[in-house]
């Protein structure tokens, strides 16, 4: 009877804006169990709440962002309980573990502030499917993708699906789901899977700059960028945008500090 690894987890960390969540499972290449599956969503919803958070960076700790869901703690018959008891379900399974997957994928497509994926090593299966959803990918030379249910006869989320042809393309989306084989980080790069691909040794202050970067911007039109962006709007969220805008002093600040010469200091409105 296989239990997961007390030393799977899910790290948080806040320093100067920005919030670090780190996919913590050494012993299986940081695949996500079915506790920090349930975890995820919480920690998002606390981060997002917390105004002193204004950049989200999602990584894997140690030379692997994450390898997918844990199979092993899958039980014949049903999931393991986030407390290691046994939840009995004939509906459990694998099929269980992405539904659980697709619900930790969208809280983080929803939440509201940037979300930049620091990734090397292996992004494959839930740990792709979690990357994706983040606004920006930055990645180390080396590092190899795939989205692999076809290797388990699952039927990967038709938003989830949606989602990652509307960032690569169908071709590329088909190649990875029909085919469940990895891609280097050269081929994720060309075909818009990855933003940035870097030397390993310059990914981590690269995503450092970049973050503090983001963090100096406006939160107010990254929040209306992000609704904007990731599909059609209607009018009243429009007219909800130049409220928020026009309550926030953002513009106004925006201009001061382009005429004075010096750093803006926006803040989001109450």
């Amino acid at each position: 009877m296989d239990h997961p690894s007390p030393d799977a987890r899910l790290l948080t960390d806040i320093s100067d804006g920005i919030a670090t969540v780190t996919v913590h499972h050494p012993a299986k290449r940081n695949a996500m169990t079915t506790a920090m599956w349930r975890e995820l969503p919480v920690i998002l919803d606390r981060l997002a709440a917390d105004p002193g958070v204004r950049v989200l960076v999602l990584t894997g700790s140690g030379d692997t962002f994450c390898a997918g869901a844990d199979i092993g703690s899958l039980r014949a018959g049903g999931l393991e309980g986030a407390d290691g008891s046994d939840r009995a379900d004939e509906a459990d399974g694998p099929e269980a573990a992405q539904a659980l997957a697709v619900v930790a994928e969208e809280a983080l497509a929803a939440f509201p502030k940037p979300t930049l994926a620091a990734i090397r090593g292996y992004c494959v299966g839930g740990g792709c499917q979690l990357a994706a959803v983040c606004d920006l990918r930055f990645a180390a030379e080396g590092s190899s993708f795939g989205i692999t249910p076809a290797r388990l006869g699952i039927v990967y989320g038709a938003a989830s699906t949606r989602r990652l042809t509307a960032l690569v393309g169908p071709a590329l989306a088909k190649y990875l789901l029909f085919s469940a084989e990895l891609i280097d980080g050269e081929r994720a790069l060309r075909g818009g899977l990855v933003d940035e691909l870097l030397p390993a040794g310059e990914l981590d202050a690269r995503v450092a700059s970049f973050a503090r970067l983001l963090a100096s911007r406006s939160l107010l039109t990254q929040a209306a960028a992000k609704e904007f962006t990731a599909g059609p709007t209607t009018p009243e969220r429009v007219a909800y945008w130049a409220r928020q805008a026009r309550a926030s002093g953002d513009t106004a600040e925006g201009v001061a500090a382009f005429l004075e010469r010096r750093r803006p200091r926006f803040t989001w409105p109450e």
